[in-house]
This record gives structure tokens, sequence and C-alpha cells, in this order.
């Protein structure tokens, strides 16, 4: 059997491994938060500009990677990526000022985004059968959760046997360490051997041309907003609203000593529900219109945010919130993705979805960076929560209009433009 016609190949072995890699440690940052502040004695908003300007970084980095592995390869983009990814987590481990991590996350955010999905679900999508390809991107996406599974746990286990700078370090090692799989990578078709021969300002300027680009661009701006302030805020929020005191029992019932580390337990829970959610949202992409499944998850999410900040927040309903936001979490990646594939083409997925992808990352800094200052005004992230929650009502509405047919079939006067 052709290695592009089954679903579980090298290739998508070697995504899974990186990307697991490079979620564990992006995911984990929430869980400095209060360390960090209460060294240096910064405000709640210093930090969490560090992590919106990574998120923002990322954003940036996301097209640019994308069209340096379509034009020099794939194994450099992610090469490149994992250098920049170590180096700004070293030198962020040496930096004891603001400025200076606000400065060194840039790094940080370009490392993310030089061996996260704008690279890793080109190479899977474009390796991938047309019968595979949303399974596979799932996959993919899958084991990006699994990385938030183990990340904030283990940063906050090594925290309690080491500094956090000493934490920083230890995950620059493992990224590195990473690249090692890149041999099962080997095997990917390139960019440039598939799809017709034509400039990328082409097939951009009728991608940016088509309503329904635009209006993916904009949905996927609320799950940035809610992914980035849950990440970066959530493990705190969780520890200061709880409280000190668990009467219920419920932190013991589930091995949870304190609520500082039930802050990190939920992280790690979301991604854990993710996994499923998020390969149940690849098997539904090859069955019902992808557009439908997108406003289905959006609509799932703001229903549950209401009705977490609604209700007592207590660890139970901490440990509840997190299952159902955890199955919807990362199951829009696959089906923004395959979308933008779907209507565009492979040739240039890479830097297609990763300019939608730059839309999702200005959301994550608006949440994380709102969520900072909006808690140093008010004392408590009530304000930004119910943002988030209008924000996520917006994208499952503005989905439903979107063409889901390819656009050179839908539209050949456009495309031979």
């Amino acid at each position: 059997m052709p290695q592009s016609a089954r679903l579980v190949t090298p290739i998508l072995i070697g995504g899974c491994l990186i990307i697991l890699v490079n979620f564990a440690i992006r995911a984990s940052f929430g869980v400095f938060q209060i360390p960090v502040a209460e060294e240096f004695g910064w405000l709640r908003a210093d930090f969490s500009m560090a992590i919106a300007i990574q998120n923002l970084a990322w954003g940036i980095g996301q097209p640019l990677f994308g069209a340096f592995a379509e034009r020099f390869g794939d194994r450099r983009a992610l090469i490149l990526g994992a250098l920049v990814y170590a180096l700004g987590l070293t030198l962020s481990a040496f930096a004891v000022t603001p400025a200076q991590h606000w400065a060194l996350e840039v790094l940080v955010g370009f490392g993310i985004a030089g061996t996260g999905f704008g690279v890793l679900l080109a190479v899977v999508g474009r390796a991938a059968s047309d019968a595979n390809r949303s399974m596979a991107l799932a996959i993919v996406t899958a084991a990006g959760s699994a990385g938030q599974v183990v990340g904030a746990p283990i940063a906050e286990a090594l925290m309690t046997v080491v500094p956090w700078q000493t934490v920083f370090l230890i995950f620059a090692a493992a990224i590195l360490a990473v690249l090692f799989a890149l041999p099962m990578l080997r095997g990917a078709p390139q960019a440039s051997a598939t799809g017709l021969d034509e400039p990328l300002g082409e097939v951009l300027g009728r991608a940016l041309r088509d309503p329904s680009y635009t209006l993916i661009f904009l949905g996927f701006f609320s799950c940035g907003y809610q992914l980035g302030f849950i990440t970066a805020h959530f493990p705190a929020m969780v520890t200061e609203m709880c409280g000190a005191i668990d009467p219920s029992g419920t932190l013991a019932s589930v091995g949870v000593a304190t609520t500082s580390a039930l802050g990190a337990v939920a992280i790690s829970v979301i991604g854990l529900a993710n996994i499923g959610g998020t390969l149940a949202a690849g098997w539904l992409g090859n069955r019902i219109p992808r557009k439908y499944l997108l406003t289905g998850i959006y609509t799932a999410r703001t229903l549950a945010a209401a009705t977490f900040i609604l209700l007592p927040i207590t660890p139970a309903s901490v440990i509840v919130f997190s299952v159902v936001m955890g199955s919807l979490w990362l199951a829009t990646v696959p089906l923004t993705s395959g979308l933008v594939a779907h209507i565009y083409g492979l040739r240039y997925m890479g830097t297609l979805y990763g300019l939608v992808f730059f839309s999702h990352q200005l959301g994550s800094f608006l949440g994380v960076w709102l969520g900072g200052r909006m808690y140093d005004a008010f004392g408590d992230y009530t304000a930004v929560w119910w943002v988030g929650v209008g924000i996520g009502a917006f994208s499952a509405i503005v989905h439903l209009p979107v063409r889901e047919e390819p656009l050179a079939l839908r539209r050949p006067a456009l495309a031979a433009e």
C-alpha cells in the first residue's frame, strides 16, 4: 500500500512527536504566572504582557515560517524554529525585568511558530490522501493536546525541586532534543511538488478577494482569545477564586493537594479531554460540512463559558468546565486548516493557514494582555471572561456564510485572474 494511502505513517508520527513537545512547553507558561510575579514584585499585567507578546509573535511568525518551508524545505524550517525557541527560553531564564521578558518572548513566539501547526499541518496534509487528510490533521492536533496534558503538571512538579529559571533551561533542551524526529519526515512531499506552479502572490490575492477567507480569518479570532486567556490566566484564576479551603473534598478526590496544583491540573484535563474532541472533529470533518461543525463548537464554547462564570466557582466546577472546554479546545484546528486546504488547495497551505492563524494569535494577544490589565484594574477576571463569551458567539455566527466548495470550481473567472 502506498504510504499516502495509509493513515499512520512515519511522517504522521514524526509530526506528532514534534508538536507534542512544542505544546507541552507552550501550554505551561500560565503556571509561571504567580512565581515570576512574586519573585520580582511585578504586576500581573507585566508577565501577562510577556505571554501576550509571545502569542502575537507566534501569529506573525506562522505565515513567515510557512512561506520559508515552502521555499527552502520543511526540515530547515523546523530546525530554525527549534533553535530560535531554545534560544528564547534560555535567555528568558536570565531575564529580570518585564522589558527583558517582553523582548525575549518574541524569540519564543517565533520558535513556537517554526515548530508548530503552520509547518507541521502542511507537511502532514500534503503527505495524506484526500480520504485520510482530515483525520491525519486531527491526529497531529490531538498530539498537541497530549503535550498540554503533560506540560503544565511537569512544570509545576519541576518547580517544587528547582527554580523556575532552571525549568526554562530544561524546556530549551527538550525542544532541541525533539529534532531527532526529523528523519521521520524525510519522505514528506515538498510544497513545490504539489499543485500548479503559480506564484504565491496570485494564490494569496484570490484568497484575500474571497469573502469566505475573510470570514474564516475573523472566526478564528475568538478561538485564540479563549485559548490564550485560559492558558495564561486560568491557573491563577483557579488558585485565587477557589481559595485555600476545599470543604467539599473535591481536591483530595482527584489527587490534588492544593488549589495551586488544581490550576495546573485544570490545564492538563483540558488537554486530555481535547484529544478525544479533536479526533472526533477530524472524523466528522469528512462527513459533515466543516463550517457547521465550527459553528457548533463555538456555540458550545460560548454556553460552557457563560455557565461556568454564572455558577459558583468550586474545585468541582473547575474540573467539569475543563472537561467540557477541553473537548472543544483545539477541535477547531483540523477543521479550519482542512477548510483552507479544501477551498484553496495544498500548494500554499502553510502560508494561507498561517495568515488565518495570525487572526487566532491576535485573539490570543488580546486575551492574555486584557486578562492581566483588567485583573489589575478590577481585582478579578470576571469582565474579561464575559468579553470572551461575546466574541465566541460572534465566531459561531460568522462561519455560517462560508462557502465550502473549492474556489477554482466555485469561481472559475476569479481563479483564472
